[in-house]
C-alpha cells in the first residue's frame, strides 16, 4: 500500500516470573497501582500479585504492534511512550485514537470478542507496554476481585474514551478538539507527527498547519 508504515517486528517481551517476588515484580506492582489508584484503591501486595500476569514488551518508533485483520491478544497499558490505532482507507491511513503514558491501549473491539478487526495498532515512539493475555485476564475474572476491578475499569475508561470523542467530533471545532488534546498532552506537537494529529482530528495536514499558525500568534 502506498505511504504504508509497517517496519519489521523486532519487538521484545517477556513476562514476570511468576513464583516469587522479584524487584521487578515490586517494581511493576508499584506502577499499576500508581496508575490505578485514581481509580480504586488496593494493597500493593495485590498489585503485585497482578503484576506477576504481566508482560513487559518493548517497540521501536513506527513498529507495528498489531496488525490488521489479525485478533487483539493482549489489553496494554502505556508505561513509556505513546501508540496510536489506524484503519486504512484508499490507501492511507486513518488514525482512529492517540494514547499516551498511563493509558489504555490496544484494539479493544477485537481484544473483548476475540476476533479479527481491520484495525492495526503502531507504536509512535520508542513505546512500553504493561500487557495481560485474554486467557489470563479472564483467569483473573474468575478467582480475583482485583481481577473484575481491572477489566471494568479497562472497560469503563476505553468507552467514556470513545464517547467524549464522538461528542467532541460532533460539538467542537477541529481547533477546539486541537485545544482540547492539548490540554490532555501539552507535548503532542513535539512528540507525534502532524499528520498523525491532523488525522486524528478529521482534518487535512493543511488545516491542521493553518491551525496551529493561528494558536501560536
Amino acid at each position: 500500500m502506498a505511504d504504508k508504515m509497517a517496519v519489521p517486528k523486532t519487538h521484545t517481551c517477556h513476562s514476570y516470573m511468576p513464583l516469587g517476588y522479584n524487584a521487578e515484580i515490586i517494581e511493576t506492582g508499584t506502577l499499576v497501582k500508581k496508575i490505578f489508584d485514581p481509580y480504586f484503591e488496593a494493597p500493593l501486595e495485590a498489585w503485585e500479585s497482578f503484576a506477576s500476569f504481566l508482560k513487559h514488551c518493548s517497540y521501536r518508533k513506527n513498529e507495528i504492534i498489531k496488525e490488521a485483520n489479525r485478533t487483539e491478544n493482549s489489553l496494554s497499558i502505556i508505561t513509556k511512550g505513546s501508540a496510536g490505532v489506524f484503519l486504512w482507507k484508499e490507501n492511507v491511513p486513518v488514525c482512529l485514537d492517540l494514547c499516551y503514558e498511563h493509558e489504555f491501549f490496544g484494539d479493544y473491539m477485537s481484544f473483548i470478542t476475540q476476533r479479527s478487526t481491520e484495525l492495526f495498532t503502531q507504536a509512535i515512539e520508542s513505546t512500553e507496554l504493561l500487557s495481560i493475555s485474554f486467557a489470563d485476564l479472564n483467569d483473573l475474572y474468575q478467582h480475583s476481585k482485583i481481577g473484575v476491578n481491572i477489566g471494568r475499569i479497562a472497560a469503563e475508561s476505553l468507552f467514556i474514551h470513545k464517547q467524549l470523542q464522538q461528542i467532541d467530533l460532533l460539538m467542537l471545532t477541529a481547533e477546539e478538539r486541537y485545544l482540547k488534546l492539548l490540554k490532555r498532552q501539552p507535548a503532542i506537537v513535539r512528540r507525534t507527527p502532524q499528520k498523525h494529529i491532523a488525522s486524528y482530528l478529521g482534518i487535512t495536514p493543511e488545516s491542521f498547519s493553518r491551525i496551529r499558525k493561528k494558536i501560536t500568534l
